[in-house]
């Protein structure tokens, strides 16, 4: 891996791979829903979908037809921190595909009639997740974590906040947060450097957008209980803890033990709740990290007559969690896992960009895989006891959607604090 920094001070990250055809070329700025208000909640979401609406030498469809026809891929995804643009094609088509994103992030229309219609197709999308309640439920589980902090914001946004927006509102918001200190251009693929930086100064020398940006709330957890009140045949349950910053140096402790709870189907849940009960079809923890915390989220679909029974055994598991720990071979078995999904996950251009972009934009700094797998290796039981104490030490979040509280509004979401009294 190599960095390099344009003329203009934006950063590149690359990493050659000659082994292989294919160059997987990224665009990645820091901003998302969580450097949103409540008044321009989704905009990020709304400016990631415009930018694919047209440029002054490009329609939509010519977009869509340049990549189709140089059997490339391009799109694009907004998280709660950032956003990327990115695109995978032939290391010949490199140029084309540099030329296209360049000119759609820098030259983007906003037409008014594009614009209308997007927010219709964005509309379709809200009302998609609102119909798909084991989605909704863990925006639920945000905001019980979080309350009202921007990171609890959906990313999609309110019908009425975008209604309200127009192409000033988002080439505001572009002016005030698409900046040179918050972008980063990631390449991973069969690239020669030197080219490929003549390229990218040809193409993004001419930004110029510094500074203007404020710095993000910092992060507390809420501990909350959220009903959702909907007609489904499941109820759809979410249980938070506090977790771990994208930085903090027990980062691969709390993943262990997310493997090891709910992480796939040999963890404690699945096996008890699924393989010894049938009680789910569904049921999984999971860590996502932010810049400044972290949410440790266990999720479970099932009946509403068997919600409390589940819901009792998920407290069940926690509690023998926190009052044994993991087994040696919990531990052994998990790192194992963890090692080889990383390994796996680097056969992909596409993950070593993302991989490149995501440490570049939110770290500053990049670990090697072998520092990576000696992370892995350098987690103890110790690390383990304090990461499970850190979670237990306040009370849980509870989200649900489904047809009636009854089962989560009687849970002591203090009972692990009371236990360590």
């Amino acid at each position: 891996m190599n960095k390099y920094t344009l003329s203009n001070g934006l950063r590149v990250v690359v990493e050659n791979i000659p082994t292989c055809r294919s160059v997987s070329f990224g665009i990645w700025v820091r901003t998302g829903s969580r450097d949103e208000t409540a008044e321009n909640n989704g905009i990020s979401h709304f400016i990631e979908h415009m930018l694919f609406k047209g440029t002054k030498r490009r329609s939509a469809k010519d977009i869509a037809d340049l990549f189709d026809g140089i059997g490339g891929n391009v799109n694009a995804f907004t998280a709660k921190e950032y956003t990327c643009y990115f695109a995978k094609v032939l290391d010949e088509h490199l140029p084309l595909a540099v030329d296209a994103l360049s000119d759609m992030f820098f030259e983007s229309q906003f037409d008014e009639e594009e614009l209308a219609k997007e927010k219709n197709v964005i509309f379709e999308e809200i009302a998609m997740y609102e119909d798909t309640p084991d989605d909704k439920v863990h925006d639920e589980a945000s905001r019980a974590s979080f309350g009202d902090h921007p990171l609890a914001y959906s990313i999609l946004g309110l019908e009425e906040r975008l209604s309200a927006m127009n192409p000033d509102s988002l080439r505001d918001y572009m002016n005030e947060h698409y900046r040179i200190d918050n972008t980063v251009i990631s390449v991973a693929g069969n690239v020669q450097d030197e080219p490929l930086l003549e390229l990218l100064e040809r193409h993004f020398g001419r930004f110029a957008v510094r500074g203007g940006g404020g710095q993000v709330e910092p992060a507390e957890f809420a501990g909350r209980l959220l009903f959702h009140k909907k007609k489904t045949e499941q109820n759809h349950l979410c249980l938070s803890f506090p977790g771990r910053s994208i930085s903090d140096p027990q980062l691969y402790a709390i993943i262990l033990l997310n493997n090891a709870l709910g992480g796939g189907m040999s963890s404690r849940l699945f096996q008890e709740i699924r393989e010894k009960r049938g009680l789910a079809y569904s049921v999984y923890s999971y860590h996502t990290s932010y810049a400044d915390t972290g949410l440790f989220t266990i999720y479970a679909g099932t009946a509403p007559k068997q919600t409390k029974e589940v819901l009792d055994l998920i407290i069940e598991q926690i509690g023998e969690l926190a009052a044994k720990g993991l087994s040696e071979a919990e531990l052994h078995r998990g790192k194992e896992q963890l090692k080889g999904s990383l390994i796996l996950s680097l056969e992909s251009t596409g993950s070593r960009m993302n991989r490149l972009g995501k440490n570049e934009l939110m770290l500053g700094r990049h670990y090697t895989l072998d520092e990576m797998l000696e992370r892995i290796d350098a987690v103890t039981m110790n690390d383990i006891r304090e990461v499970t104490e850190s979670m237990l030490a306040v009370p849980f979040a509870v989200a649900m959607v489904g047809t009636n509280d009854k089962a989560v509004a009687s849970v002591r979401r203090d009972i692990f604090v009371s236990s360590q009294v």
